[in-house]
């Protein structure tokens, strides 16, 4: 059950908010527990689960036939990107489905609405963050590209010094960017707290299990590549699967809530 938030709990209920909560240690069965239980969610409400995906999917297929029709296929590749990182973002309404099924009630597209517009504020500061990330990372790029310029002419051999520091610095962003979503907008979402104490708990879940959510982190890699790789037909699917996933990550990731005052 979600707890009210600092803003809506009484004098009597009033509680001191920590910079971070608390991260549990996890094991490697973790993440494959997490797509089982989130598999569970997408069967329980599968009509509303895969219209949310199906939207997403449709969504996709209008900005990657922009991109295509202008003449931008390096956009393509900005769009996958852009889906690692406002993807949690996205994904609230799934979370939302996860919880209303947490508390036994029929999840209704509504309700998804109605929760992810309540917490609108601090969702718009999380997509900032990420947008100023995505900038940072594409201006990155292209500065890879200044010192490490490739040509036809150069063969294999001349792209390898660009790929290998491109993919690290990419891999630098990513990096950031996952540790500060892994389970950042489900905690919103439960518990109420702001941007700033939700990406920080984030990082700190990562930190103290980091090869576990490296591992995590692979496997929602490897599933979205699976419905890239299926013409974004696969992702109505995948997408719903990681965002139920992504709740019980959060459930089992971050300690319950411990009230200090009266």
């Amino acid at each position: 059950m979600a707890e009210p938030s600092a803003a809506r709990r009484g004098p009597d209920q009033a509680e001191i908010e920590p910079l971070f909560h608390p991260s549990n240690e996890l094991g490697f069965d973790a993440p494959f527990r997490w797509l089982k239980k989130g598999w569970q969610d997408l069967k329980s409400a599968w009509r509303v689960s895969l219209a949310y995906g199906t939207v997403l999917v449709l969504v996709g297929y209008l900005v990657t036939w922009l991109a295509w029709d202008e003449g931008h296929t390096l956009a393509l590749f900005t769009l996958g990107v852009a889906l690692i990182l406002a993807g949690p973002v996205l994904a609230f309404g799934l979370y939302s489905i996860s919880h209303q099924l947490e508390q036994v009630r029929k999840p209704r597209l509504g309700t998804c609405w109605r929760e992810s517009r309540d917490h609108l504020r601090d969702e718009l500061l999380f997509a900032l963050v990420m947008l100023v990330m995505l900038l940072i990372w594409a201006r990155a790029a292209s500065m890879v590209h200044v010192f490490f310029p490739v040509g036809e002419a150069q063969g294999v051999l001349g792209w390898l010094p660009f790929l290998a520091i491109g993919s690290a610095v990419g891999a630098v962003f990513a990096a950031i960017g996952f540790s500060a979503s892994v389970v950042s907008l489900p905690m919103m979402l439960d518990r109420g707290t702001d941007a700033v104490t939700s990406v920080l708990t984030s990082i700190n879940a990562v930190l103290r299990n980091k090869a576990v959510m490296l591992l995590w982190a692979a496997l929602i890699f490897l599933l979205v590549a699976i419905g890239f790789a299926s013409a974004y037909l696969g992702l109505a699917v995948v997408l719903p699967l990681i965002g139920h996933a992504t709740w019980h990550a959060y459930r089992e990731t971050v300690a319950p809530a411990v009230k200090i005052g009266n």
